[in-house]
């Protein structure tokens, strides 16, 4: 692949994930994801899902906007930096409240037989709106 060829790979995967968060589409997370990947202070994809699904389980619908993303290839392995703006709808006791949140998601990538896999996710959340009780588990960030 070249550099150009890399660099879509990489974004479709980035957007598939993001777009699978959205639609709760829990394989197609756990198929971004390495087996040992880390991301949101987890190892593993059981574990990084089961820190996602507790969060997002816990509130309504979505939306994961990524703009500003830069991707850096180095042979088998890639970072991308994304700007993000995510927002998150109540529902059950916290409806009609919302949390939003905006910051920067640092993703590195690994190359497989199987395509670019997120190998480690960080988020750092920059700007916070509204009720963070919207998602379930408030005390531990994930967006």
């Amino acid at each position: 692949m070249s550099g150009v060829e890399d660099r879509v790979a990489v974004l479709d995967q980035l957007y598939r994930l993001q777009a699978a968060i959205d639609a709760r589409d829990w394989d197609g997370i756990r198929n971004t994801f390495t087996a040992g990947g880390t991301g949101y202070g987890r190892t593993g994809t059981d574990a990084i899902l089961t820190v996602m699904q507790d969060h997002l389980g816990g509130c309504g619908p979505t939306q994961h906007l990524l703009g500003n993303t830069r991707v850096v290839i180095e042979g088998d392995r890639a970072q991308s930096l994304s700007y993000a703006r995510i927002h998150h709808v109540g529902i059950g006791s916290m409806r009609g409240k919302s949390f939003e949140c905006m910051g920067e998601y640092d993703d590195r990538w690994v190359r497989t037989e199987s395509g670019w896999r997120l190998n480690h996710r960080d988020f750092d959340m920059r700007i916070r709106i509204g009720d963070f009780g919207v998602l379930r588990a408030a005390d531990d960030p994930v967006c």
